[in-house]
């Protein structure tokens, strides 16, 4: 029993220490948290994500990528099942990175409690300074001799006043401070960060995207949750702009929307998109559609197109066969709407050209003529519902960044004995703060004197 006891005493003791220590590492840890230097060092990392993640290409197939990186691994180190381990192909949305933003605004709601907060604050308090060897003290401290310290107390507060200071006055002697709005800049700012990852982050976990190529002529239908009919987009025309050398500058979508009866005719191109109800149309792409073409005396047939990039990057094509029982292929290859369109052989070779709206060519003893190559547009669906807090978070960082340019000065004024102390502080422009000081001085020497 007596052991019992003694345990339970030490025990006791223990717990007590390490209730005692608690406060003191926890303060510790709030201090590493919210130190500006982890503030900088969790900003590079984020800034590194976004490049990996604009890097590497984003919501694809795995195994896009296990082939992608098997005989040239991204930047020489890391194959395509090591990318899809590190969670690099949804960077945005992988725990590591929502693990960093959640560090980051968690260090600066942190940083604003510990020091912005407390700051504004002690701007916003009354400091009343006795004596002028308190004044003497402070960053900025002049005296002006006069022969009466009262009156020029008083010609001194009315400069201030007419100024845009504000005032506390006590038994011969005062406080002014203005800017206190200077102080709210910093804590707004770290609350439009704050709103700016939480939009993001609720925009990447809710929000809904979506890539087609859509011909003209054609429809898509946007489902609601409970499968009813939302938006159908009908694509009425699509365009490609080029330059005199054939490149592609700039592609334009003519879209009607319809909704419950309510119709939307658009046109939306690269960088000019189209925001309806949450929903926002990217002109994101192009691609070749079909091709329309006749083989001899038959109807026009317009056949499918599909892309094949062993053959380069904008290469469209399609495999038709000459003959009824389906030999003697050729291969059809194009890469714009314009043409020409490549005729080949089984062997790779060139048999001839043709061109969309030109004259027939004998291909094999069959008269072949292309009337036309349908282009289809890229279309990027995205909703995102973070988009208003990411636009409001911009906003106050704005806001919070226009205020903090603001400098937030307080001066203190006691007359004493033939004199006028004058002493002041100012968290920014002390230079600017220190040649205005003698310039209101003089100003309240002229106006004493004229009183």
């Amino acid at each position: 029993q007596n052991h019992y006891h003694e345990h339970k005493s030490i025990l006791t003791k223990l717990i007590t220490h390490l209730l005692s220590q608690m406060p003191a590492r926890m303060m510790r840890i709030t201090a590493w948290l919210s130190d500006l230097r982890v503030a900088i060092v969790l900003l590079f990392l984020i800034a590194l994500s976004c490049a990996v993640g604009t890097a590497i290409p984003q919501g694809d197939a795995p195994r896009s990528y296990v082939e992608a990186y098997a005989t040239r691994p991204w930047l020489g180190l890391l194959h395509g099942e090591q990318v899809l381990q590190l969670q690099l192909d949804h960077v945005y949305s992988s725990v590591w990175f929502l693990s960093l933003l959640a560090w980051l605004g968690l260090a600066l709601i942190l940083c604003s409690w510990r020091r912005q907060w407390p700051a504004l604050q002690a701007a916003r308090r009354w400091i009343d300074y006795r004596t002028p060897r308190q004044l003497s003290k402070l960053t900025i401290a002049e005296s002006l001799s006069c022969a009466d310290s009262t009156s020029a107390l008083q010609a001194f507060s009315s400069v201030l006043s007419q100024r845009g200071w504000r005032l506390e006055r006590k038994e011969n002697r005062f406080a002014a401070r203005k800017g206190t709005a200077g102080r709210v800049g910093p804590l707004l700012v770290h609350t439009g960060l704050i709103l700016l990852m939480l939009g993001a982050v609720w925009g990447v976990l809710a929000g809904n995207r979506l890539e087609r190529f859509l011909a003209p002529g054609r429809t898509l239908d946007l489902l609601s949750r409970n499968g009813d009919s939302q938006v159908s987009i009908l694509l009425e025309a699509f365009q490609v702009d080029r330059d005199p050398a054939g490149r592609a500058e700039q592609f334009r979508s003519q879209l009607h929307l319809e909704e419950n009866g309510n119709s939307i005719d658009r046109e939306i191109s690269v960088n000019h998109p189209l925001r309806h109800r949450g929903i926002t149309i990217y002109q994101a792409d192009w691609s070749l559609a079909a091709i329309t073409l006749q083989i001899g005396r038959s109807p026009q047939l317009q056949l499918p197109l599909r892309s094949f990039p062993e053959l380069g990057e904008q290469v469209w094509g399609l495999v038709l066969p000459t003959r009824p029982d389906g030999t003697e292929p050729v291969f059809l290859s194009v890469e714009n709407e314009k043409g020409p369109i490549n005729i080949f052989d089984t062997d790779g070779t060139l048999l001839t050209l043709l061109r969309p709206g030109g004259p027939a060519v004998d291909v094999k003893g069959l008269p072949m003529r292309v009337n036309s190559v349908l282009p289809a547009s890229g279309l990027l669906l995205k909703r995102d519902p973070g988009v208003p807090l990411v636009y409001l978070g911009f906003a106050v960082m704005l806001v919070g960044g226009a205020l903090s340019l603001i400098a937030t000065r307080q001066l203190w004024a006691i007359a004493s004995e033939g004199q006028l102390h004058v002493g002041g502080l100012c968290n920014r422009n002390l230079t600017a703060f220190a040649k205005e000081l003698p310039s209101l001085l003089r100003e309240t020497a002229l106006a004493n004197q004229q009183g």
